[in-house]
């Protein structure tokens, strides 16, 4: 069972996210609000993957995955956006994400997705 980090400001979406990993066979071993937590969280859990929203207060998704990526260089972090943030995508990848995924998404994208950087840590 893959070990999953879930990092998004909005209560809602990582309730709604935690409800659709654990019912595809994904163990969530923490939840963050913001960026400074992820870290923090990161250390903490050990997670086999990331999921984080790109657009957060204090401390962006971009620049908790720049200090998960300066801890553990091989973490697998998949961002999550919006429209409208090509740019910041594009960022993202650069400073090391393995994938993202389209808000809204859908479950079926979600688990493939991280389903495919699990098993083999390729970009999707």
């Amino acid at each position: 069972m893959k070990k999953v980090l879930i990092v998004d400001d909005a209560a809602f979406v990582r309730m709604s996210l935690q409800v659709l990993l654990r019912k595809n066979g994904f163990q969530v071993v923490g939840e963050a609000g913001d960026g400074h937590t992820a870290i923090k969280k990161y250390v903490e859990c050990q997670p086999d993957i990331v999921t984080m929203d790109i657009t957060m207060p204090e401390c962006s998704g971009i620049d908790a995955l720049k200090g998960i990526m300066e801890i553990d260089p091989k973490a697998k972090v998949v961002m999550i956006s919006s429209m409208g943030q090509e740019k910041l995508v594009r960022e993202a990848m650069i400073a090391g994400a393995k994938s993202f995924i389209l808000k809204p998404y859908s479950e079926e994208r979600v688990v493939k997705t991280l389903q495919q950087i699990a098993d083999m840590g390729v970009f999707v």
